[in-house]
């Protein structure tokens, strides 16, 4: 199990060129590449893009290159531009009867007046951006698969807690029918004791009664799946591969068991213990938003 947050850096250094690169990853639905090369390196993006995600399925990744060259750099000229200043300079000569040449300086602090020449990149510098990437991917990967077991080790404990809280839940239900006969026969003799009847119980009609209500409060189907959620939880943690949405989709079946639980019986016990295991599970919750 991995997580979602992580930073990784790499680097690769040889005579002609050094480049860097860092990765940094959030929590995401997605996998989310934001990547913002130069003109030069566009011819890049396919292949740095494919890297990230052959290595990563969930998260936003923010992808930062930084590189530099040793060799000779041949420069264009911005050969448009320069015919369109020295034109416009004529027309403002022309315009307004002024005097005065174009200066070289001037124009060569033209922004973009002069361009890298675009040549197709070294194979030695795609191969050392590669690499760089590989690097760093190795360094995310390491930092996200510690921090997936420290939130391996939260989650556990999260589950641990809702455990600890069946057995009391599953002994209060076993009293659920005791409690309703009792209330039922009271609630009657009330009743009777009131109105002076003189009309005799039917034991017979009130152990239906008795039997349809907890029949209607039964939760040992809810109890059990709830274990068996828990029992799938902790070996999906023990996985490497699309544990994050797998994990999140339980997370919401045990919510929908405790809700059930809660729901189905006016037994005090009961229902703190299952507003407890609620509150547990919504720290689950929280927790598996950051799991890849």
């Amino acid at each position: 199990m991995k997580s979602m947050t992580g930073f990784g850096r790499g680097a690769v250094n040889s005579e002609n060129f050094a480049v860097s690169v860092e990765l940094k990853t959030v929590n995401n639905r997605f996998l989310d590449i934001n990547l913002r090369l130069s003109g030069e390196l566009q011819q890049l993006e396919t292949n740095i893009k494919r890297q990230i995600t052959n290595r990563l399925s969930r998260g936003r990744v923010e992808v930062n290159l930084t590189y530099e060259r040793t060799n000779e750099i041949v420069y264009e000229l911005n050969r448009p531009m320069i015919a369109g200043y020295l034109a416009a300079m004529k027309q403002m000569q022309d315009e307004f009867s002024l005097a005065g040449e174009p200066d070289l300086n001037v124009i060569a602090r033209l922004p973009n007046v002069l361009l890298p020449k675009k040549d197709d990149l070294e194979e030695d510098f795609v191969k050392g951006f590669e690499d760089a990437v590989n690097i760093a991917l190795d360094d995310l990967e390491k930092m996200r698969e510690n921090e997936g077991e420290i939130l391996k080790t939260e989650l556990e404990f999260r589950l641990s807690e809702i455990e600890n809280r069946i057995p009391t839940i599953k002994a209060e239900s076993d009293k659920v029918s005791d409690e309703y006969l009792v209330r039922l026969q009271k609630k009657v003799n009330d009743f009777l004791a009131k109105s002076d009847s003189q009309i005799e119980l039917d034991q017979g009609r009130l152990a239906q009664e008795v039997a349809y209500l907890a029949d209607r409060s039964d939760i040992s189907e809810e109890i059990q799946r709830l274990k068996s959620h828990i029992e799938q939880f902790r070996a999906i943690m023990s996985e490497t591969n699309d544990v994050g949405k797998r994990l999140d989709f339980l997370t919401q079946e045990l919510n929908r068991e405790a809700n059930t639980i809660a729901s189905k019986t006016n037994n005090l016990v009961v229902k703190e213990n299952a507003l407890a295991i609620k509150s547990e599970i919504e720290k689950i919750r929280e927790q598996v938003q950051n799991v890849e």
